[in-house]
């Protein structure tokens, strides 16, 4: 067994998970150094939900932040998550986008892209696999696992092989709401190293407590790499511990080559950055607590966080239990979707609905008809035609992959943000984030030019 290899998440999915992405490039920038020298696997610093954040709540540049990283990251390779033909938004997008869009990722200093479906849909990735592969990136493929009726070591062998089959350099158990249990992970591991080639990553979140063990199980199993968070960033709705994994493993056959004295000086900058958080209400301790339940409702934390602040909107937060229990029911109408980004959201929302409207399906919306309808992909479990006929009525189901009816959309978003661009990657920006783009192009140059923009409210807590 060679050695166990680490992507550090502290710069993507560990700030994502406990603080809503609100990490800024200038307190990443001072650290990055020290982070290249560890040895990691590979750092996942972009991608999931930090482009929107960057734009709408920071007033950053995305594009920009990549390039400072890359620029302080000459050793490590810099990773992102990619949601497929959805990008890093919400919907489907065309073709040339999500082409254009890889292209420019890789260009900007990205080595590695995670790319996955919330359907576990392959059609959804193949223009995203393609358009890595052309620019020579590395195609991280990856399952988003789940539990329920059809989700077998079977299933997910035969989706593993298609996606090796299509191009993918390495696959990924992507465990986004921390339901993957330990003896589960091993026989999973083992499984799909019997069936692919190439490495096998795992991915998980301590929301339900067993990630830590998960990992061992893993790793036991012949896990290539796993992902971990520094120790200040970990825990809760977050990642393993870096640390507690590279010194569990030290002295055996899966010695990671990390030395824990290499990690401190990273451990101590990030300590004072948690406190910062933790005083200012930006991390909030109920997303460090274990929580059981995940495992029962299958509902991951930003889910979660999610459906109460709903129901605290509706003034009905007393129905967070019924809300709960009405959300596997939901997605078993649905045809049993992993709940990840956007379907987690879809689902959720639904169950809200269900529950304060008094009667099941009585509103119904836009986004949950379209999820029924095939706009997002095929669902794992075939959804029964009384239902889809309940709730889109004779509209009919999309079989094809839905971004074959997307027409090309480059060239008309370019056209319209003339006046604003600086740079070719503003109209990606704008393509995934119209409006919250505009505003951002707009605050850039008031400050280019010096005008009064009293844009930095905005930026709240970091200006603290």
């Amino acid at each position: 067994m060679a050695q166990v290899k680490i992507t550090e998440t502290v710069l993507r999915d560990s700030h994502q998970s406990l603080v809503a992405t609100r990490m800024t490039t200038e307190e990443m920038l001072p650290i990055l150094g020290a982070l290249d020298k560890v040895g990691y696997h590979s750092l996942e610093a972009w991608g999931g939900a930090t482009f929107d954040s960057c734009l709408r709540f920071l007033n950053e540049d995305p594009w920009e932040r990549l390039r400072k990283i890359r620029a302080e990251v000459k050793n490590t390779k810099l990773q992102m998550l990619f949601r497929g033909q959805n990008i890093l938004g919400y919907r489907h997008y065309s073709d040339d986008v999500v082409e254009y869009f890889v292209q420019k990722s890789i260009a900007n200093g990205i080595d590695i892209l995670r790319i996955f479906d919330a359907l576990n849909d392959a059609r959804n990735l193949e223009t995203a696999i393609k358009a890595t592969k052309k620019e020579g990136g590395h195609v991280q493929a990856a399952i988003s696992y789940t539990t329920g009726p059809v989700y077998t070591l079977e299933y997910f062998t035969n989706y593993a092989k298609t996606l090796e089959d299509m191009g993918a350099d390495s696959i990924c158990i992507k465990d986004m709401a921390g339901l993957l249990k330990p003896y589960d992970a091993y026989d999973l591991v083992k499984a799909l190293k019997e069936t692919v080639k190439v490495p096998i990553q795992v991915h998980t979140h301590y929301t339900s407590g067993l990630a830590s063990m998960t990992l061992m199980k893993s790793i036991e199993a012949g896990a290539d790499i796993v992902d971990t968070a520094i120790s200040p960033m970990a825990l809760g709705t977050s990642q393993p511990p870096t640390e507690s994994l590279v010194a569990t493993l030290a002295g055996t056959e899966y010695d990671t080559g990390i030395k824990l004295e290499q990690l401190d000086e990273i451990t101590k900058y990030f300590a004072p950055i948690r406190e910062k958080y933790l005083a200012s209400g930006l991390l909030d301790p109920k997303m460090l607590k274990v929580d059981v339940n995940a495992l029962i409702y299958q509902v991951p934390g930003g889910m979660l966080s999610n459906l109460v602040s709903q129901l605290k909107q509706a003034g009905k937060s007393d129905k967070l239990t019924e809300v709960l229990e009405e959300v596997p029911r939901v997605r078993a109408d649905a045809g049993y979707p992993p709940l990840v980004t956007p379907s987690s959201q879809i689902v959720g929302t639904q169950a809200v609905f269900n529950v304060i409207g008094g009667e099941r399906y009585k509103m119904v919306t836009k986004e949950f008809k379209g999820l029924v309808e095939g706009q997002y992909g095929k669902s794992p479990v075939a959804i029964d035609p009384e239902f889809t006929k309940k709730i889109i009525g004779d509209t009919p189901v999309i079989t094809c992959r839905p971004a074959d009816n997307i027409a090309p959309e480059l060239d008309s978003l370019r056209e319209k943000i003339k006046p604003y661009m600086e740079q070719e990657e503003d109209v990606l920006s704008y393509a995934l984030f119209e409006q919250v783009a505009l505003k951002f192009f707009e605050y850039r140059k008031a400050k280019k030019y010096g005008l009064d923009s009293n844009s930095d409210a905005s930026l709240g807590i970091h200006n603290a």
